[in-house]
């Protein structure tokens, strides 16, 4: 009985070290990781150069940060608790969409 049971554990104890472990897998991308990328490899303008263009075009708007969308960033505002949403392309700087009131 001893012997069967030592002879169990040691079988359970094989299968575990001969099972494959999980693929590694790397993190999924942050916004930051993708804006990054674009920016390096000449897709995107800064986003500190973004802002400067359109915030300055948003007086009155209180300004709540991006949101990077690969080849455009989404510049959130709000405004007498309103949300607006500015999307903006990211090789030009310029408006290509708006949303909220």
């Amino acid at each position: 009985m001893r012997m069967m049971k030592t002879l169990s554990m040691a079988l359970g104890a094989a299968m575990l070290l001969a099972a494959p472990a999980p693929a590694l897998q790397a993190p999924p991308q942050t916004d930051q990781d993708r804006a990054y990328s674009s920016l390096q490899e000449g897709r995107s303008m800064p986003l500190p150069e973004i802002e400067r263009r359109i915030i300055p075009r948003m007086r009155g708007y209180q300004y709540l940060g991006p949101d990077f969308r690969g080849s455009s960033y989404r510049l959130k505002f709000m405004k007498e608790g309103r949300v607006v949403w500015i999307d903006v392309d990211a090789r030009s700087g310029r408006i290509i969409g708006r949303s909220g009131r």
